[in-house]
């Protein structure tokens, strides 16, 4: 069989508990949540009396969920992979499977669809849902169709992209890092390629619109959720090929066979890793030649340094404790800030000083995909700053130094920092040259940048709380960075859901309640299920109305209102992870589980 035994070993072999099924209902609940949120809110804005207002909600309802389901397959499908194959490596039991019969093909393709098993069921769970509303009216079968081909086009690229880096590189962070910024310069390219709209063709005799199409997930579905009036082939000569939409689909699927070719073809090249592997005879008579040379057994070889007083702090800082192709990590990331900060020049030298921008300048629109990548990768790093230390064995020789928890907690925290000091900074410098061409004034930038200091600070510490709380790799890679994808996508969800239906804000809190309170036991149950305690509940329960609270006021341009609640709430949750983390630091381990048996 093409999959082999891994997908077996991780359909059947693991137990089918409540949680397998509870997924499927929750993110169904969810989705008809959100549509009934919206009707909710088109109720109390205007009256509903035809059969055209319920198509015309049918098709705004869609055009909203279409987008959400594509992050959710997109991200979830390129993290549960990287995290799968990451996890293997790290236990090395990668290994053990290449020394089976298994052929490349098996051992690629079925811990590629094993590990997007998840993600799969959750796209079909939810093509009824999508049924349901074609009656209303407003939205076609047609319409559907392209939309779950593009979804699941989308997501076979991205969890292929992160099973093929996953096998390539070494280290958690590398891997997370890297599909991280892979998948953000997918979407940029897009956006790029937009930017450059003129009257004549791009290439191939295709506009520039039609080519963004073809390539970004989101304008493409976009482009498959609109209806289609006429069918218009995107290439002339070649129109079984379809519109931008199918071409996106076709392309998307090729890419995804590539990525897996790619790691069919290398995958015992990549592994084992070279310091898995056996040393060669050469290797093995020089150290025989060394080792007959007579030393002093008294002196350390090489140059001694000097470690500090917190010796986790000096590893994060003064060694490779994340692998030395992490400055390739650094170089795609600093690549990402020049295209964006190539869009902020462009934006400034041609929007006028006093020009409008709504709730969000122009000039500041490039900087919300450098913010969203930087506290991803933050929080990457902070969470496999953890789970290496434990795969590796060295958290339980951590544990019995007399190092206090005080010192391990704090010495992982401002190694996280350090290390991704580029992701902090350079957004607010952006920040700053916004305000220094008079686009954003003084308060507001004061505002962004205490902001900013907060969400790193709150991002890194949910990534050290995930790490302790999870003795699974796996798990804790998936709850934290699923936790900040989760509230990213919320905030996203609800702005748009603000801006499309027109209301006043007060009126839709109550549609938003039901909502809220299902986030709140979501992050509850993602925080402090494992190591509960009152001040993690109330953090979980108070972060969505909070969230809803700066939304609003943001929308309504009270800046000054939207950061102090930023401030206090993050901050405040973040004071409930660190403290536990500090006080109750054997629990948060697990280490007096340990001792007790």
């Amino acid at each position: 069989m093409l999959v082999g035994p891994v997908f077996t070993r991780e359909l059947a072999t693991a137990p089918r508990s409540w949680r397998l099924y509870l997924s499927r209902a929750i993110y169904i609940a969810a989705l008809f949540g959100l549509v009934c949120t919206a009707w909710l809110i088109l109720f109390g804005s205007q009256p509903v009396r035809t059969l055209g207002d319920l198509s015309r909600f049918g098709a705004a309802v869609f055009a909203l969920l279409a987008p959400v389901q594509l992050a959710m397959a997109i991200g979830f499908s390129a993290l549960l992979t990287a995290a799968a194959v990451a996890q293997e490596k790290d236990r090395r039991t990668l290994d053990l499977l290449l020394m089976t019969r298994m052929t490349n093909s098996e051992l690629v393709v079925g811990k590629l669809l094993a590990s997007m098993l998840t993600v799969l069921v959750l796209i079909l769970a939810a093509v009824p849902l999508f049924m349901l509303l074609a009656l209303l009216g407003g939205v076609s079968h047609a319409q559907i169709l392209r939309v779950m081909g593009v979804t699941l086009a989308a997501a076979a690229a991205a969890g292929s992209l992160g099973s093929t880096i996953a096998l390539w590189r070494e280290k958690t962070f590398q891997t997370l890092a890297m599909t991280a910024l892979a998948l953000m310069l997918w979407l940029l390219a897009g956006e790029g390629i937009a930017a450059m709209a003129s009257d004549e063709p791009l290439a191939l005799g295709v506009d520039a619109s039609h080519w963004a199409i073809a390539v970004s997930p989101l304008r493409a579905i976009f482009a498959a959720a609109a209806p289609r009036t006429e069918f218009t082939p995107m290439f002339a000569d070649a129109p079984w090929l379809g519109a931008s939409s199918d071409v996106f689909t076709i392309a998307a699927a090729g890419m995804a066979l590539a990525l897996n070719l790619l790691a069919i073809l290398l995958v015992r090249v990549w592994n084992p890793t070279r310091e898995a592997r056996p040393q060669t005879a050469d290797e093995t008579h020089n150290e025989i030649d060394e080792s007959a040379a007579p030393r002093d057994v008294h002196a350390a070889p090489g140059r001694t340094k000097e470690v500090w007083d917190n010796p986790i702090l000096w590893r994060e800082v003064c060694t490779w404790a994340y692998g030395k192709k992490v400055v390739v990590v650094r170089l795609a990331y600093l690549a990402i800030f020049a295209a964006c900060a190539w869009g902020v020049y462009g934006i400034l030298k041609t929007e006028p000083v006093n020009a409008a921008g709504g709730a969000m300048p122009d000039a500041s629109r490039p900087l919300v995909p450098l913010l969203v990548l930087g506290l991803v990768l933050v929080n990457a790093l902070a969470v496999t700053s953890i789970t290496n230390e434990r795969d590796s064995g060295a958290l339980d020789l951590l544990l019995v130094t007399d190092l206090t928890p005080k010192e391990i907690i704090f010495g992982k925290l401002w190694g996280v920092l350090f290390n991704a000091k580029e992701m902090i900074v350079l957004p607010a410098l952006l920040c700053v040259v916004c305000w220094w061409y008079e686009r954003i004034s003084t308060e507001n930038l004061l505002f962004m940048l205490g902001s900013l200091a907060v969400l790193n600070a709150f991002v890194a510490m949910l990534g050290v709380h995930s790490g302790m709380t999870y003795p699974n790799s796996r798990s804790a890679v998936g709850v934290s960075i699923g936790t900040l994808l989760f509230l990213l996508l919320g905030v996203a969800v609800c702005m748009r859901m603000m801006v499309a239906f027109q209301a006043n804000f007060e009126n839709q809190l109550l549609s938003f309640v039901a909502f809220m309170l299902g986030g709140g036991a979501g992050l509850f149950f993602a925080l402090g299920r494992r190591n509960p305690s009152p001040a993690i509940w109330w953090a979980s329960m108070l972060a969505p109305f909070a969230t809803f609270y700066v939304i609003s006021t943001f929308l309504q341009l009270s800046y000054g209102a939207a950061a102090l609640v930023t401030i206090l709430m993050y901050g405040f949750a973040t004071a409930t992870l660190l403290i536990p983390a500090i006080f109750e630091f054997d629990v948060a381990t697990g280490r007096t589980t340990a001792r007790d048996i």
